[in-house]
């Protein structure tokens, strides 16, 4: 579409309400009003003007207000929805997340997961919201920011009469001695800390320009804060996972691509005690009983040397020795690993006694390590036990049939085969704590309970943040945003000769009692009468 020409000269991009140079209405029922709309200078908005291609539609789309209110509005309740029941990393893993939610919560928990709201903060749709605020964000910005700095940029000192007498304070003063007036009302306003410039003796007097940008310098820190979130989505950008490691034991840390190991060379626990401890805390230790003073994991951590194959045990280089207390990680690589958790007296291992029945009298011993049973166990003298099934968690489903509620030893239960000379296909018993089951009548020989060992085990979560800096940084810069445009104010005051006349126009994006009171101040005894509030007027 062609550009606008104005008649002071100046070209105007098609669109253009109020001519960038002089303030003139440029189209013809705009001119109606009394005052002008001064929001956006007047400028020619590309949402206001070009509707005919897609892209047209999708940036007017973008650009409204509204939109991307709504936009915010419906993340949000979304975002709600997926508090409602617990997402789909923090379930247990005995069972399908699609039959955990029906177990657990019925149908409401069946139409949860039906509706994808189990993995709600990483599924496409939510993606797709978040993105699109930042688009909104961004057109909104451009599709205002850039013509009000243009128009700003290209205002002239001397403004079409039209434009003075539409402004919301305007007033007209008689005077003989303009030129002394005008020099100490120029003093008045470097005393304000106006920003003063002159064309043919008219004065336009200008401070705070800056505050025009807070509003998009708030969407330039959103859209950093919004990066900053979808970047937690890339794989290796975030993390936060927990691991449980046994004492004595050395286990992967997970997220590290198989480089690093942490050995748990022990579990401490510190209570308070009300005798020894602040007498302050006794009336709460005897309420709740046992407080934790301090739990801590002694560990050291390892790095993987070199390749191995699956299968192979992988070659370790200690790193470092550290004590991970509440709140004092070990850290290293980007990683944190914090004491968030612990469990004490797991069981670890448990040994039985094959005895036959008749003469009870053990005829061999067997230690079965819980978290890595062995399949058969080789009591010597022709006596072998082999493990059938092995439930760490053990109960009855619905149909009376045995099975685990996790892979935690928590309530351990197995199947055994016991193996002898005269029983050389093996009797079946069924044997948990406190139980024992013959499935096909009486044995002969039977699994006898000899003991048990407990481990403490320590819960870290393993976290790492690379995008925290993002959050930070978009945060401080919409803050400044918020300061700019709330603490100061766009103001400006056109004087201009016009014969005998003194011609005094203000206008400010917000706070007129201050713009009112301020400009009372610079004329006040200069003789030029204060403006008048046109919008008061009527």
């Amino acid at each position: 579409m062609k550009e606008v020409k104005c008649e002071c000269g100046h070209v105007n991009p098609h669109g253009t309400v109020l001519c960038e140079s002089c303030g003139i209405t440029l189209i013809e029922e705009k001119a109606q009003g009394k005052l002008h709309d001064m929001r956006y200078e007047g400028s020619a908005r590309r949402s206001q003007t070009y509707n005919k291609t897609i892209i047209d539609k999708i940036w007017n789309f973008f650009s409204s207000v509204k939109v991307g209110v709504w936009l915010i509005v419906v993340t949000l309740i979304a975002s709600a929805l997926g508090t409602i029941l617990p997402q789909e990393m923090y379930i247990p893993t005995i069972m399908t997340p699609a039959e955990y939610y029906e177990d657990q919560y019925g149908w409401f928990g069946k139409l949860y997961y039906q509706l994808g709201f189990h993995n709600l903060y990483s599924s496409w749709w939510y993606l797709v919201f978040i993105a699109s605020i930042g688009v909104s964000l961004v057109i909104c910005s451009i599709d205002r920011v850039v013509p009000l700095y243009r128009a700003l940029k290209t205002q002239r000192v001397t403004r079409h009469d039209s434009f003075l007498k539409r402004q919301r304070l305007f007033g007209i003063t008689h005077a003989e001695n303009i030129d002394e007036t005008f020099e100490k009302v120029k003093g008045n306003l470097r005393a304000k800390r106006y920003s003063i410039r002159e064309e043919d003796g008219n004065i336009l007097a200008e401070k705070g320009r800056f505050s025009r940008w807070g509003p998009y310098v708030n969407h330039c820190g959103l859209i950093i804060f919004l990066i900053g979130g979808m970047l937690r989505f890339v794989p290796g950008m975030y993390i936060d996972d927990i691991v449980w490691i046994r004492e004595g034991e050395t286990k992967l840390i997970p997220e590290t691509d198989g480089q690093y190991y942490l050995e748990n060379k022990g579990f401490t626990l510190e209570v308070y005690d009300k005798d020894k401890d602040n007498q302050a805390f006794s009336e709460a230790i005897e309420n709740a009983g046992m407080v934790a003073k301090n739990y801590q994991s002694d560990v050291i951590l390892y790095k993987k040397i070199g390749d191995s194959v699956a299968g192979e045990e992988a070659k370790l280089e200690k790193v470092k020795e550290y004590d991970i207390r509440v709140n004092e990680p070990l850290k290293f690589e980007g990683f944190a690993l914090y004491q968030t958790e612990y469990k004490l007296d797991e069981l670890s291992s448990m040994s039985f006694n094959l005895v036959n029945k008749s003469e009870n009298e053990p005829l061999g011993n067997l230690k079965i390590d819980l978290n890595e049973p062995e399949t058969k166990y080789d009591l010597g003298n022709g006596y072998s036990v082999e493990i059938m099934s092995y439930f760490p968690d053990f109960e009855f489903n619905d149909d009376g049939e045995p099975r685990t509620k996790s892979r935690v030893p928590n309530n351990p239960a197995f199947v055994f085969k016991m193996l002898t000379p005269d029983k050389p296909d093996g009797e079946i018993s069924f044997v948990a704590i406190q139980q024992t089951v013959e499935p096909f009548g009486d044995n002969e020989y039977q699994m006898k309970f000899a003991g048990i060992e407990t481990k403490d085990v320590s819960g870290l979560t393993v976290r790492k943040d690379l995008t925290l800096w993002l959050f930070a940084v978009g945060g401080f810069i919409f803050m400044v945003g918020v300061a700019q445009g709330a603490y100061w104010n766009h103001r400006r005051i056109w004087i201009r000769r016009k014969d005998n006349e003194i011609w005094v126009s203000g206008h400010t994006n917000k706070n007129w009692h201050g713009l009112k009171r301020e400009i009372g101040m610079i004329l006040d005894g200069s003789g030029i009468h204060e403006p008048e509030d046109q919008l008061q007027d009527e």
